[in-house]
């Protein structure tokens, strides 16, 4: 099947931005949430785009810090010529701008922004659905599967994920965070609500920052951000075994 699918990704990334966490720092982009499956993606012949609902972003406070970024990551982050960094920084989409029929793979990155926006992503959420539609693999990480339950199959009129297992970020990691009641006075939902709302099942990994990713069908999602890299690579051999 993927013969006939554009060897294209589209990794989708939150446009909020706001202070949730302890100290007023701000949420936003998960750095490397999206940066390691753009490096697998790339690696693997894929043309890679990134697109936000607004065609905006921030950061997330916490992506930029130890241990989160460091290494090749770091450097990546520091150097404005890199590939990623110039099609973050000046050549990010807007939703509404993207075309149906262009890309065979969705991937929506996180950071706990996406909880504030993703579930009401409709540009975003119709991108996927047009990847689905024609037989393509749609993925997250972390908390991007928020927006899996607005991304509906035509063919049933139920979200991709009815029946289906999938895993994200874990209540256990909300609290190492110390943002769960930050995030319950907001009336945003934790990944496990939001997706066994929609008749998905939950599945996680022993321990809130363990390399975990899953894939059922043609979606494929991740724990947290060490998870971005196995979650791509699963999309990558998922793709060319279609």
């Amino acid at each position: 099947m993927s013969k006939s699918l554009p060897r294209k990704a589209i990794i989708a990334i939150s446009s909020f931005r706001g202070a949730i966490y302890p100290g007023g720092h701000e949420t936003g982009l998960f750095f490397v949430e999206a940066l390691h499956p753009f490096e697998v993606l790339v690696a693997a012949g894929f043309e890679v785009d990134l697109a936000s609902e607004t065609g905006t972003f921030g950061l997330d406070f916490n992506s930029l810090q130890s241990p989160f970024l460091a290494g090749s990551d770091k450097a990546v982050y520091n150097n404005p010529n890199h590939p990623f960094m110039v099609k973050l920084n000046s050549q990010l989409k807007k939703a509404s701008d993207l075309k149906r029929g262009e890309y065979g793979v969705f991937f929506a990155s996180a950071g706990h922004a996406a909880l504030y926006d993703y579930p009401t992503a409709k540009g975003l959420q119709t991108i996927a659905a047009d990847v689905w539609d024609r037989g393509g693999i749609v993925g997250a990480i972390c908390h991007g599967p928020a927006i899996m339950p607005g991304i509906i199959d035509t063919k049933t009129g139920k979200s991709i994920i009815e029946g289906r297992t999938v895993t994200g970020f874990t209540i256990e990691g909300e609290l190492i965070f110390n943002i769960l009641d930050k995030l319950r006075e907001d009336k945003v939902i934790p990944i496990v609500e939001a997706v066994t709302a929609v008749g998905a099942y939950y599945s996680t990994s022993m321990n809130a920052f363990d390399d975990y990713s899953v894939t059922s069908g043609r979606v494929v999602t991740g724990t947290n951000p060490q998870s971005g890299r196995s979650a791509a690579e699963r999309i990558v051999r998922l793709f060319d075994s279609m």
